[in-house]
């Protein structure tokens, strides 16, 4: 980078190149070529296909922005002021705001329940299936792991539907087809097996996933915090306070993401 690109904008921490990426990606992401979700940028297979046959990176980008304009003009329309026209290129800028701002908060949540006690996370892990509306009955004490943290049914007395297992890691290392395979061995007829590990899951673990008989879910951090913040009103006061969030309002206006 040059100078110029390195350096912030006046009174501000955000870096020009940063914020020039961060902008042309809209273009990428209304045309369906790459998806965002808690700081992590992935493509999707039409996006690799792009990237495969259109090896111009000029070319690409304004292929992008013409699939970017064919999904605007596909959104419900109304008539516009002219005020919210001379405003339309600030929309962008804000979204580029708020997608900056939520990538933070996200990075802080990840860190907090990485560096949470093993224990505690079990303890989080249950306070969610609580708001789940499970009824937990047995969590794993402190020691040696049997494979399974978490015993939950769908009914105070186990009368009705099946028993929920869960395994809970807080590892970094994304968990292997190994460790899923050991995961489902101790599953019995009518268990449904959840995994839950911070660090994610290999491909090879998610396709041993797909392809077994025995109904198993992963969960990776990301999909963890989305519940969380999805069912938050309805998991215990006591529960939440192990892992406390605030909504905080952003403007949405037009075109913003």
């Amino acid at each position: 980078m040059t100078d110029f690109e390195a350096a912030n904008y006046p009174n501000s921490d955000v870096r020009r190149f940063e914020k020039t990426v961060r902008f042309v990606t809209i273009n990428a992401v209304k045309a369906g070529w790459m998806v965002k979700e808690a700081g992590v940028w992935s493509p999707t297979e039409e996006g690799l296909d792009a990237y495969r046959s259109i090896t111009d990176p000029e070319h690409f980008l304004i292929q992008a922005q013409k699939l970017y304009r064919a999904w605007e003009k596909a959104q419900p329309q109304r008539a516009k002021s002219d005020e919210e026209d001379a405003e339309e290129g600030d929309l962008s800028s804000r979204s580029v705001t708020i997608e900056r701002a939520e990538e933070s908060s996200w990075e802080e949540v990840r860190e907090v329940l990485h560096q949470m006690d093993p224990y505690d996370f079990q303890q989080l892990a249950a306070g969610l299936l609580r708001g789940l509306g499970y009824y937990v009955t047995w969590i794993a004490p402190r020691g040696k792991d049997q494979g399974v943290d978490i015993i939950a049914l769908t009914d105070p007395l186990g009368t009705e539907g099946p028993r929920v297992k869960v395994q809970v890691k807080r590892e970094r290392n994304k968990a292997n087809v190994t460790a899923l395979r050991a995961f489902y061995s101790i599953l019995h007829d009518g268990d449904i097996g959840v995994f839950l590990t911070l660090g994610g899951f290999t491909t090879d673990a998610e396709v041993e996933a797909r392809n077994q008989i025995r109904q198993i879910r992963l969960i990776n951090a990301t999909e963890f915090f989305r519940l969380w913040v999805l069912h938050y009103d309805d998991i215990p006061e006591e529960d939440r306070r192990r892992l406390p969030i605030q909504m905080v309002p952003f403007l949405a206006t037009g075109s913003m993401e």
